[in-house]
């Protein structure tokens, strides 16, 4: 059963890699910058094809830890006039985000199968209460939630989330009651614990929506977004020491809960797709050397300079930065090898 959720990892992984490198890919063909090589993977080259329009080889590789777009003159200099550095900096700018920005609208595309098959989309107006509720001496039945500590909330989705983010320690909440807004101070929610990390735990239920059309499209967006904050509320606490490393996961630890997510159920499978790709995205974003979002710190710097920054330091800070997220994919990968012995 192991090996076969190996190769559903794998396939996930490949997939996501492929649809990243794929925007790199159609962005740089749009904007006619030449592609020496498509890869899938990393390391030594499994199979290889050269097109029959272009002169692109289509390559995979044996480590599926990765992919890349070889463009013409993306990393030394070229007088060619299809190579990268030949065009206008705006182009290169959209080049670069458009692996991210595949991988985000495939998470959106696929919150969007999400919300479609859910019975029922929950809204942010409470119904009730657990027994021995705690929020039920703040807020009452009929309020409508629209801010958790002062994040717009828009779907009970959104509200459990935030809840449960910031819940472990007294809140402020702003309601809607009999028309009026309301600002509900030092609101308690019961704390949970997983992992040795602090949550705050919802009491209370929520009210259905009417499942249409638009309400699709709202939960669909606004959780899509949720999705995104997510992932920068994750790295910031990361950053401020509230997770640590043993709330960071590669490949191995991924492939785990890829495991669990699909005998748990096609729907957390999906979800937990979903939030792979959005990471992924969101992550090649930051201004990170070596990652698209370190070349777009690059170009951005050209542009407003009106001159590009000198092609050996470039390389220098690429260089340090793919040591560097070697050096933390190693730290990672034994954290999770160790954690598939030690529970």
């Amino acid at each position: 059963m192991i090996f076969l959720y190996i190769l559903l990892a794998l396939f996930v992984f490949g997939l996501l890699v492929m649809i990243h490198e794929l925007g790199h890919f159609l962005a740089a063909r749009a904007f006619g910058v030449g592609v020496n090589e498509f890869s899938i993977g990393m390391g030594p080259k499994l199979f290889s094809k050269k097109g029959k329009k272009y002169d692109t080889v289509y390559s995979l590789r044996a480590f599926p830890i990765g992919g890349y777009v070889s463009m013409v003159g993306e990393d030394e200099e070229s007088d060619a006039p299809d190579a990268f550095g030949a065009k206008n900096v705006w182009k290169r700018i959209l080049i670069v985000i458009a692996g991210p920005m595949m991988n985000i609208l495939l998470g959106f595309l696929l919150m969007l199968v999400l919300v479609i098959g859910t019975d029922k989309l929950a809204s942010t107006t409470i119904g009730g209460f657990h027994e021995g509720a705690t929020s039920s001496s703040y807020i009452e039945i009929g309020d409508v939630i629209t801010h958790v500590d002062g994040t717009r909330v828009h779907t009970g989705n959104e509200l459990v989330y935030e809840i449960m983010n910031k819940g472990y320690a007294p809140i402020d909440l702003t309601v809607i009651r009999n028309g009026e807004e309301i600002e509900l101070f030092d609101v308690v929610f019961p704390g949970m614990e997983a992992e040795g990390i602090a949550f705050g735990s919802p009491d209370f239920l929520v009210r259905i929506e009417q499942k249409n059309i638009g309400t699709v499209l709202k939960h669909t967006f606004f959780r899509s977004v949720s999705t995104v904050k997510m992932i920068f509320d994750q790295l910031i606490d990361l950053f401020r020491g509230r997770f640590g490393l043993n709330a960071v996961s590669g490949p191995i630890g991924i492939t785990e809960e890829m495991g669990n997510a699909a005998k748990s159920g096609l729907d957390n499978f999906i979800y937990l797709v979903t939030v792979i790709t959005v990471n992924l995205g969101v992550f090649n974003l930051l201004p990170i050397p070596a990652l698209d979002g370190g070349r777009l710190l690059f170009l951005l710097i050209e542009a407003v300079l009106r001159r590009p920054v000198n092609k050996n330091v470039e390389g220098y800070i690429h260089f340090i930065g793919i040591l560097l997220l070697f050096g933390l994919m190693i730290v990672v990968a034994c954290k999770d090898i160790v954690g598939l012995f030690v529970k």
